[in-house]
């Protein structure tokens, strides 16, 4: 430490001042945090008989309780059994997400970054087509991160992510995110161990600021089988209209499936907190996926509870002219 900031902080300490004030600060801090962790257990909120339909808390993971997906059924669907028995509550959830975005924007005061990370063919593009497709176009936005730029290598890890948050009143959608940069760097060895170590604590910091300016964050892993994924990718080969999905490169990289599994785990158990938390999602069956996310998101939205603002005074005495 400097004599400069030797001097600075016994200035502050014999005053009193810094102390009193860092108290105060965290306990604003504190208070933020856990407002917002409130919301995310909406069901808590806004369902009356818990637990809801279908039950998405059951994949929400807690701090301090790590999960271990290999254990985790990616076929699992609760008591539904086929597409068409998700389709009116699919339909139902997808209205109120559009409602309750249409009062996020007016409201213009929050926001809600959604994150979704899957294995290659997880299924992070149909859950934006089929949970986001009826959302205005005005108030959402789907970001997807490719290799990074030169530009973006010359800037911390975190740069390209935090230029794409949503303003005010807006809904981001991360496909793929900050999280590739413990992710594939790991599995293919671009950085060193203890470079990739230290940004789980730097991710936590991170989602912890966008929380305290009103960016609320909601994250998905779409967990598919290995099988799954097999079944998937031949699918595209063997349809010419799905040719343009295939690259021979996701063949290469399911050669590495079991380092992505452990990179996948760990970052889940390292980075799930109680207001920026990771939802497991069973993703095999692709309706069931799609319910999940659908119910989880309009849920938290309801919980955030954006209010449209007041109208303006005196349009009682206005009158359209002919």
């Amino acid at each position: 430490m400097s004599q400069l900031s030797n001097s600075i902080e016994s200035s502050s300490l014999a005053s009193g001042a810094a102390p009193a004030e860092s108290d105060k600060t965290k306990k604003a801090q504190a208070l933020a945090t856990a407002e917002s962790a409130s919301e995310m257990a909406p069901e808590k909120i806004v369902v009356d008989n818990p637990p809801p339909e279908p039950d998405y808390p059951r994949y929400r993971v807690h701090p301090g309780r790590p999960i271990i997906l290999a254990n985790l059924d990616p076929n699992a669907a609760e008591d539904y059994k086929k597409k068409k028995h998700v389709e009116k509550e699919l339909e139902k959830q997808r209205q109120r997400l559009q409602n309750l975005q249409e009062r996020l924007y007016a409201e213009h005061k929050r926001s809600l970054l959604i994150v979704l990370q899957a294995m290659d063919t997880g299924g992070k593009d149909g859950t934006i087509k089929h949970v986001f497709g009826g959302l205005n176009p005005q108030g959402c936005q789907v970001w997807s991160f490719k290799k990074p730029s030169d530009e973006e290598l010359n800037h911390d890890f975190l740069w390209r992510y935090h230029q794409r948050t949503p303003q005010r009143g807006m809904i981001s959608i991360f496909n793929r995110s900050h999280y590739e940069d413990v992710l594939i760097v790991r599995v293919k060895q671009l950085v060193p161990e203890n470079v990739w170590l230290e940004r789980y604590h730097l991710i936590n910091e991170f989602e912890h600021m966008l929380t305290l300016n009103n960016i609320a964050v909601i994250k998905f892993f779409l967990h598919i089988s290995k099988d799954e994924q097999k079944r998937r990718l031949e699918s595209r080969l063997q349809d010419p209209d799905k040719h343009w999905k295939f690259s021979s490169n996701d063949v290469k990289e399911r050669l590495f499936w079991d380092d992505y599994q452990a990179a996948f785990e760990d970052m889940i158990n390292n980075c799930s907190t109680a207001h920026a938390p990771w939802y497991v999602v069973p993703a095999n069956n692709k309706w069931y996926r799609n319910l999940v996310v659908a119910r989880a998101i309009a849920d938290t939205l309801e919980a955030m509870n954006p209010q449209y603002p007041s109208a303006e005074k005196g349009l009682e005495n206005i009158v359209v002219p002919d």
